[in-house]
């Protein structure tokens, strides 16, 4: 009896690592919808395969699985929120989100949704746009696409959010040439060097956080660049307009870039940030195309293989 039953345990063992392997091995979806969204722009990676992706113009955030293809709203915001760049912070379970027009900053618990802080990066009186969000080990970064200027939201070690501060930039990145200049933001991993994307300059610049001192990448040639994504010396570059990603590998010094690789897929319609997952890179379609507000029936998560 006892063979009987180690033989039956050794089977239904030898069953279920079958189950976990079969589902391990399914095919990520290539697109995943936004159920109800009625606009979207940002996207970020939480634990796992866990995402989070924005309503643009309701401010609402929504929650989902790359694995699985299943999205569902989390967060229903307050009226006259925006939701445009996000970056979730793991080690603390939130979530920094970009206001737009409304010169905030909004910050959630990913856990629960609620509410952590609301933090004034700009008066929306003088003309704004916080666009976008690159984090650091000590702070969430800003960018805002009317003013030549970055946010700086400090985040303790215990996930506290300090208060606000303002880098007034120097140099080629303070060019206000457009109706939308700074853009898409990352933070190299020592924290010592920002680089943002300048969508009117179609080009890319290092900012010294500290001083704001900025100056140009060469090589990196990017008509309506959006978003972008710095991980081990390459940077992929959202560009909007074109329905492509480029893939750039930066010099160990940041002064050059190489393009590597520009991907696209028959599902890009304007898309606008970009986020990693293992070897896949997600993207969220902004529909810009439609019109602005966009008048798209549907918006979704685009998958592509890095």
């Amino acid at each position: 009896m006892r063979r009987i039953i180690s033989t039956a345990s050794v089977i239904g063992a030898l069953a279920g690592a079958s189950l976990t392997a079969a589902a391990a091995a399914e095919p990520f979806p290539d697109v995943i919808v936004l159920p109800g969204a009625s606009s979207a722009e940002g996207i970020s990676i939480g634990k796992g395969s866990q995402f989070f992706a924005g309503d643009l113009f309701q401010g609402d955030i929504y929650q989902g699985d790359l694995r699985s293809g299943e999205a569902s709203l989390f967060i229903d915001a307050p009226d006259g929120r925006l939701a445009v760049g996000m970056k979730a912070d793991v080690r603390h379970d939130l979530l920094f989100v970009a206001g737009g027009f409304t010169g905030q900053a909004y910050v959630y618990d990913t856990r629960t949704g609620a509410d952590v802080a609301a933090p004034t990066l700009a008066d929306p009186g003088q003309g704004t746009f916080i666009n976008d969000v690159a984090l650091s080990r000590d702070a969430a970064w800003f960018t805002d696409s009317v003013q030549p200027q970055l946010y700086r939201v400090p985040i303790a070690p215990d996930g506290s959010v300090g208060s606000p501060s303002t880098l007034v930039l120097s140099g080629p990145a303070a060019q206000l040439s457009g109706d939308f200049n700074l853009n898409g933001i990352a933070v190299t991993p020592d924290g010592k060097t920002l680089i943002v994307a300048h969508t009117e300059e179609s080009t890319l610049y290092t900012v010294d956080p500290v001083t704001g001192a900025s100056a140009p990448i060469s090589g990196a040639d990017l008509p309506f660049v959006d978003g972008i994504l710095l991980e081990a010396g390459r940077l992929w570059a959202v560009q909007n307009f074109l329905n492509q990603v480029t893939e750039l590998r930066l010099s160990p010094d940041l002064s050059s870039a190489t393009v590597q690789d520009v991907i696209t897929s028959p599902h890009f319609q304007t898309p606008t940030t970009v986020a990693r997952h293992g070897d896949r890179l997600a993207l969220v379609n902004a529909k810009f195309d439609t019109g602005l507000p966009p008048t798209a029936e549907q918006y979704e998560v685009v998958l592509v293989d890095r």
